[in-house]
């Protein structure tokens, strides 16, 4: 059977270089995991020859998915989007962990729904881009931590584990890779209104160089006293989860 045409609009760039799919393999070692974007297969044959893994995988290409049904039969496949999958139907209430060579243009919105499901998936690790990898894993003062930093650390422990080159994919991408490992932390939640915290740590970061006394002003109401305090003269990029957290209980309080 003939090799699977990548297509631009799926974002899809095929991994050729057996040694880093097996390195990303090894990042997780067992239990129930779901392949993001399987493409020709690469990563899912590390991932079935594990035996400690029950493997399932999704896929939205439907030439891919053919491509798989013929070459690895015994793969629990789903054919569709994974933005648009019920995981509750697929793991009922089990816990599961995440992996993929993920698509460049939607890896942000695969990250959110794992954010939904944190309590449900332990881990998820996986090829991104280089620049989106180094904004989750980036710590305060550094120019790439931003939104997807600080709410993906807010409940994920973050690796940044290598750099992978463009020559390894076929066709090569304009940028370089990266694999990161998410593990789930301890915090069970964050002791403030999570909703409000995910539009405070947005809102800020949308005008991340004012002070956080002016882009947060209509959330804390305008003339606010509260806007005095210290922490609102900082700017967003120096501010930590638990900051972050502090910061979301004053303007709640102030608010309520």
């Amino acid at each position: 059977m003939q090799q699977v045409r990548a297509k631009k609009s799926l974002g899809q760039h095929f991994l050729k270089d057996l040694t880093v799919a097996r390195r990303i393999a090894e990042t997780i070692t067992s239990g129930p995991v779901l392949e993001i974007g399987p493409g020709m297969g690469v990563l899912t044959q590390f991932l079935l020859k594990n035996k400690d893994i029950d493997l399932t995988a999704v896929e939205l290409d439907r030439e891919s998915v053919e491509y798989l049904k013929e070459w690895y039969p015994e793969l629990k496949l789903i054919e569709g989007d994974f933005l648009k999958l019920n995981l509750d139907e697929i793991y009922k209430e089990e816990k599961f962990s995440i992996i993929g060579n993920y698509p460049y243009n939607i890896s942000s919105q695969i990250f959110f729904k794992v954010l939904e499901y944190r309590d449900r998936v332990p881990v998820c690790s996986g090829m991104i881009q280089k620049e989106v990898a180094e904004r989750i894993a980036s710590k305060p003062g550094k120019k790439a931590y931003g939104i997807l930093s600080v709410l993906l650390q807010a409940y994920y422990d973050i690796e940044y584990l290598f750099t992978v080159d463009e020559y390894v994919f076929a066709p090569p991408p304009k940028v370089k890779s990266a694999v990161i490992r998410m593990t789930r932390n301890n915090r069970r939640c964050l002791e403030c209104d999570e909703n409000l915290f995910r539009t405070v740590v947005k809102t800020a970061f949308n005008q991340r160089r004012k002070q956080m006394r002016n882009s947060l002003q209509q959330l804390a109401g305008k003339g606010n006293p509260i806007l005095e305090e210290n922490i609102f003269t900082r700017r967003p990029e120096q501010l930590d989860v638990e900051e972050f957290v502090e910061l979301t209980k004053m303007i709640e309080k102030c608010r309520n």
